[in-house]
């Protein structure tokens, strides 16, 4: 986890790009506030209960790079922006009109990036003249423009070479263009926010963009290492065999309700003669390929998360380990 969190740290020591890591990877107050240590310019969250979770551990600059919408959720974005420096992203008037009417009734400014869909096809207005009208209408209603996010997730998976990079440049080319739009009629844009660990090393050097996102690298999984491979496998979750069948399988006490398997099957960690075949929500089924492997009811083995944000969410506590010592206890906090 160290060499991760490093590593990312020197990428973004160079350049005018800056990090503003992802909360939702680990939902760690503690490992939050290593990666503004480290350089990070603020914090990236998915939800209110993540930002409500980093102001009350004094996090400041914080960004929910998603929409809100209905009065109880509005209400709990006002109450973080009397606390700290608080961005949430918008993509239609509804929504702006909404925190519009809560910023008067408040008396109190509450700051709003504008949601650019760079191609993804899930959140964000289209680029240019639709997202320079919300933008307008914002400043208009009272609100304070910030700037631009945008996520080209639908690049991730591209396999590396000239393809990928051209995809990432024409999706943030969508996002940059549309920030000089909206400073050629006389709006500041003081953010352009995008990215994520799988685009960072191409994102994060076109000029325009300010800041990525960058969640997974810290606590890198078997499914995101496909496409960064510089980055180490660093979440683990730890079973006890409680049923072997001879040297046919073996049963851990680990399934869908301790690491996550919608996007793939997790792997054993430092072990060969045995292969995971299947999660079941209390239970992970694990084939014995090897006569001679040799775990037992009662031992103990590790299974590299495949999934870490997913992963993460479903526990109270991870534990930082040093050359096979519990080193650390990490609080998680949503």
């Amino acid at each position: 986890m160290e060499a991760n969190l490093k590593r990312m740290a020197a990428f973004f020591s160079e350049g005018p790009t800056r990090l503003r890591p992802h909360y939702k990877n680990h939902k760690c107050v503690a490992l939050a506030k290593r990666q503004l240590a480290h350089g990070a310019i603020g914090i990236t969250c998915a939800t209110l209960g993540e930002a409500e979770a980093l102001a009350r551990s004094g996090i400041e600059s914080i960004l929910i790079a998603n929409e809100i919408a209905g009065a109880p959720q509005i209400e709990r974005f006002v109450q973080l922006s009397r606390v700290t420096d608080i961005m949430v992203g918008v993509d239609n008037e509804r929504t702006v009109a909404a925190l519009s009417a809560a910023c008067s009734k408040a008396k109190i400014p509450l700051s709003v990036v504008v949601d650019v869909d760079t191609g993804m096809g899930r959140c964000g207005a289209p680029p240019g003249e639709p997202a320079l009208a919300l933008a307008q209408m914002a400043t208009a209603h009272g609100l304070r423009f910030r700037g631009l996010i945008g996520y080209e997730g639908h690049c991730v998976r591209l396999p590396p070479g000239p393809a990928k990079v051209e995809a990432i440049e024409q999706a943030m080319g969508k996002l940059v263009g549309t920030a000089k739009l909206m400073r050629a009629h006389g709006l500041p844009v003081e953010i352009v926010s995008a990215g994520g660990t799988g685009t960072h090393a191409i994102s994060g050097r076109i000029p325009g963009v300010t800041e990525i996102q960058g969640g997974s690298y810290l606590l890198m999984d078997t499914d995101y290492q496909t496409v960064c491979p510089e980055f180490e496998l660093a979440l683990s979750v730890l079973g006890t065999v409680v049923s072997r069948r001879g040297n046919e399988r073996l049963i851990l006490n680990i399934g869908l309700k301790e690491i996550s398997g919608e996007r793939g099957l997790p792997v054993l960690k430092n072990t060969s003669g045995a292969q995971l075949r299947k999660l079941n929500a209390e239970h992970a089924i694990v084939d014995i390929t090897d006569a001679g492997f040799s775990a037992q009811v009662g031992d103990q083995l590790e299974l590299w998360a495949h999934y870490s944000d997913a992963t993460a969410s479903l526990h109270r506590r991870m534990f930082g380990v040093r050359e096979g010592r519990v080193e650390e206890t990490f609080l998680l906090e949503s």
